[in-house]
């Protein structure tokens, strides 16, 4: 639990800022894929799976003809900084059928440093070799380790490193 002092929190996102900026990314997705044949959605656990089942939702409703695989990728054993952080698998990986040939929207709640990507495009590699990997994430805050640039964003976020970014649907807050 957090020792933060609660009296820093300060909202930045309402749930309808939430799910205006899911709306505007799960568009966004269709417009820069023409449609949503032969894409698969994978939530990088934790943060990102919440942020993947409702784009999938969003995406069902915009175009109910076609279906959109969903999946969870929990990227702990493939993490590059385990000195920093222990390795604590958050949740098991949840992946239908192969990802060959697939368009792959990794998505996750909040782009920091960019390891947490990183991770997940190295552990994509035990699951196949899809045609393209994008990546969607409802919060950058940038402060980039890496050179990692996200697809569709919801909202940029400018903070301080030692802040830190909480997204949920009903809302995201700064502590």
């Amino acid at each position: 639990m957090s020792t933060r002092d609660e009296s820093h929190v300060r909202t930045v996102l309402s749930a309808d800022d939430v799910r205006r900026a899911l709306t505007r990314i799960a568009h966004e997705i269709v417009e820069r894929n023409q449609g949503i044949e032969g894409l698969a959605i994978l939530g990088l656990q934790r943060g990102g799976v919440w942020v993947a089942q409702a784009l999938a939702g969003i995406l069902s409703a915009i175009d109910p003809q076609h279906d959109v695989p969903l999946g969870s990728l929990d990227v702990s054993f493939h993490r590059d900084d385990v000195g920093i952080r222990p390795i604590v698998p958050a949740s098991v990986t949840d992946i239908a059928g192969s990802l060959d040939g697939r368009t792959i929207v990794l998505v996750d709640d909040v782009l920091f440093t960019g390891r947490t990507v990183r991770a997940a495009l190295e552990a994509l590699n035990d699951y196949g070799r899809p045609s393209a990997v994008q990546l969607a994430v409802l919060v950058d805050r940038g402060h980039r380790e890496l050179p990692i640039r996200p697809d569709f964003v919801g909202k940029n976020l400018p903070t301080s490193r030692d802040e830190l970014v909480v997204a949920t649907a009903d809302g995201v807050t700064i502590r």
